[in-house]
């Protein structure tokens, strides 16, 4: 079969499972983006305009958890194409970053602030997520903290957010590149209309750049208002046994809304809700966000990394296409109602099921070898 008549029966696919989302529901369903390349084609493609954004949260009060990672030295790699014609890696100043495996660990590395977000923070986060969805040889990502104390307090209130713009505080790189790269300023504030304000979830989430690779969130301690932009996008959870979540806003006189709003579905509606009203005045331990299901496990703070690390490897095991199909179907049904979600199975289906990776597959169940699972 010629690959114009593979890319056909994609189409076919997906216009089949629209059409049928649309009779069953009445309603248009968010389609997949259309994938017009393969997974080995390295060449970049053009990235979707991203918005030049920052907003508002609050910064945590302080804790007295003990330390579970590093500060990371960030990694810095020159710009232009590397060997393979790919696009080289960002430089960092305010993210550590290392991959080995097929894992990449990304870490918020501002630890004399607890880890809390600057616009130059948003910016690296907006850039390095990007950047993976074109990096083929990380499959899987790690996101962190580094420091004693935190994992992310939210947005860094010193840079004075209610004053607008100045020089120096968009975050820019030294020279900033053409529209849609990711390398665009970061703006602060909102202009002279409070109805055009641009959220900061928009550069700090991966699912808000369109990245579709699994997300880990390692929850090495608090984690709090802002923080919930990220750990609202990632696809689960593990944390240490120190780890605490709260929501300030209110403690200061601030609607709470997006921070919020991004766990809507990672928590019951009561404990939500308890957890945004109590602000600053009560914390949630890490016992308490596994019994909700907000966390998927808690371990000791020695064995935090290790244990993350191990998941991110047997992730990164399987193909990659698949995993990525598996994950939009996932979200899918998270984000749209269930017979629009499954009206859309069969496209994910066809788009993540490679043959070559299916015999493969076959070829490994038929001869008769199995896995050492382990037991949660």
């Amino acid at each position: 079969m010629t690959a114009a008549a593979i890319a056909q029966d994609v189409r076919s696919f997906v216009a089949r499972c629209f059409s049928r989302s649309v009779a069953s529901t009445g309603t248009v369903p968010k389609m997949p983006p259309a994938i017009t390349r393969s997974y080995t084609d390295r060449r970049a493609p053009p990235d979707r305009a991203a918005p030049s954004v920052i907003g508002r949260a609050p910064v945590c009060p302080p804790s007295t958890a003990p330390a579970t990672v590093p500060a990371a030295p960030p990694r810095v790699t020159a710009g232009g194409p590397d060997d393979h014609g790919e696009e080289a890696m960002p430089e960092f100043e305010t993210l550590g970053y290392e991959e080995s495996g097929g894992v990449a660990w990304v870490t918020l590395n501002r630890p004399d602030v607890m880890n809390a977000f600057n616009t130059t923070m948003q910016h690296e986060l907006r850039s390095v997520w990007r950047w993976l969805r074109r990096h083929d040889d990380v499959r899987v990502v790690v996101l962190t903290g580094a420091g004693e104390k935190a994992f992310c307090t939210g947005i860094d209130r010193s840079e004075a957010l209610a004053e607008g713009p100045r020089p120096g505080r968009s975050g820019t790189a030294a020279t900033e590149g053409p529209p849609g790269t990711g390398d665009e300023p970061v703006h602060i504030g909102s202009g002279t209309t409070p109805f055009m304000f641009d959220d900061p979830g928009e550069n700090l989430g991966p699912k808000a750049n369109d990245l579709w690779k699994p997300v880990i969130a390692a929850v090495n301690g608090i984690a709090c208002g802002g923080a919930f932009y990220m750990l609202g996008e990632v696809d689960f959870m593990i944390a240490a046994d120190h780890a605490t979540f709260f929501d300030p806003h209110l403690t200061f006189n601030m609607a709470a809304a997006f921070e919020p709003l991004q766990m809507t579905d990672r928590m019951p509606f009561g404990d939500l809700v308890r957890l945004t009203l109590l602000g600053s005045e009560e914390r949630m331990s890490a016992q308490r966000a596994l019994q909700i299901g907000l966390v998927t496990e808690v371990v000791p703070a020695a064995d935090l990394r290790s244990r993350v690390q191990w998941a991110a490897d047997v992730i990164a095991k399987a193909h990659p296409v698949a995993v990525q199909g598996t994950l939009r179907a996932l979200w899918a049904g998270r984000e749209l109602s269930r017979g629009q979600a499954l009206g859309l199975g069969w496209a994910f289906v066809g788009l993540g099921n490679d043959p070559a990776a299916l015999a493969e597959g076959q070829a490994r169940f038929a001869a008769g070898k199995r896995v050492e699972w382990r037991l949660r």
